[in-house]
């Protein structure tokens, strides 16, 4: 029987979306006025979302992180309020703005101006044992984002295994693009690895897809879930090999797509289900969320998929 009181922790790399959506939402410089279609005010941050994403699939879920005292802080609280998310760990600050992604998506791709803000503020310190111990498990999204946090990321997963917690991690992109720090800190103590295909041929050096798999796995991951959008996903685990495409959608922007199938994915593999139906819960989670505007407006409760 589980005593503790969540089931899934994160770090909260908290901001809001601007998304602007159009045929041409290119901007002009030279004090050009150009007219766009429509825009969204959404909440935003791979791991808010992902948490909003686990609470209405019934996992039991905290966050840490700051927010700004203005109102896209208070948007970002009530969203994840909305959801279920446990937010008394998120401190509101004075001190700070919010984070701010300022999207721009013409159809079938988009482009991102962030303002980190609160994105990076978490520092090794703010995250204490009894924290760690009250949750089963630990994902860890953006972690090339988490700068302040970034460089006791080691040791906090060292600590998180002695609790007795499994651990996710969802890298996302490297806005540096120097893929240092994951194999041969993290990877070893990662039981469900999270990249997308083109964040995983370059965290591994690898030419294909396969082989990056096999080195994740080498390295101590237990499964390796590689999401490739429109294309579908694929799973590794030991002997095991899964790939399945997924059903084309259309009018969304694809915002939070990835970080709901962590989500999915995580609530099948907490309850322990085989991983052909977490990989099946994962999809239909991304897909959901990649046919609406914004990272939360498509997201699935655990009755639609179970």
């Amino acid at each position: 029987m589980n005593t503790k009181p969540y089931d899934v922790l994160t770090f909260g790399d908290l901001c809001v979306d601007l998304i602007i959506t159009g045929a041409d939402v290119t901007p002009q410089f030279g004090q050009v006025e150009k007219l766009v279609e429509n825009y969204t005010l959404e909440m935003g941050g791979s791991c808010s979302i992902f948490a909003c994403q686990a609470a209405r699939l019934g996992l039991r879920t905290a966050i840490l992180g700051r927010v700004g005292a203005d109102s896209f802080g208070q948007l970002m609280l009530d969203r994840m309020n909305e959801a279920g998310v446990d937010t008394r760990f998120v401190t509101v600050d004075p001190a700070l703005k919010t984070g701010l992604g300022i999207a721009l998506c013409p159809p079938g791709d988009r482009a991102i101006l962030t303002y980190l803000g609160t994105v990076n503020v978490l520092q090794p310190q703010d995250v204490t044992d009894e924290l760690l111990a009250s949750a089963r498990h630990l994902h860890h999204g953006s972690y090339y984002l988490h700068t302040g946090l970034r460089p006791g990321i080691p040791q906090i997963f060292r600590r998180a295994k002695a609790l007795g917690l499994s651990i996710s991690l969802d890298t996302n992109w490297d806005p540096a693009e120097r893929w240092d720090g994951v194999m041969d800190e993290l990877l070893p103590m990662t039981d469900v690895f999270f990249p997308n295909d083109q964040e995983a041929l370059h965290i591994s050096g690898a030419k294909d897809l396969d082989a990056a798999a096999r080195a994740f796995l080498a390295r101590g991951v237990r499964v390796t879930a590689l999401k490739a959008g429109a294309k579908g996903a694929r799973v590794y685990a030991g002997g095991v090999r899964l790939e399945r495409p997924v059903e084309p959608v259309s009018g969304g922007d694809s915002i939070g797509a990835g970080d709901s199938f962590d989500a999915g994915f995580l609530a099948g593999w907490l309850r322990g289900l085989p991983l052909e139906r977490c990989l099946e819960i994962g999809m239909a989670c991304g897909r959901s969320v990649a046919g609406k505007i914004g990272g939360v407006a498509g997201q699935l409760r655990w009755d639609e998929v179970a």
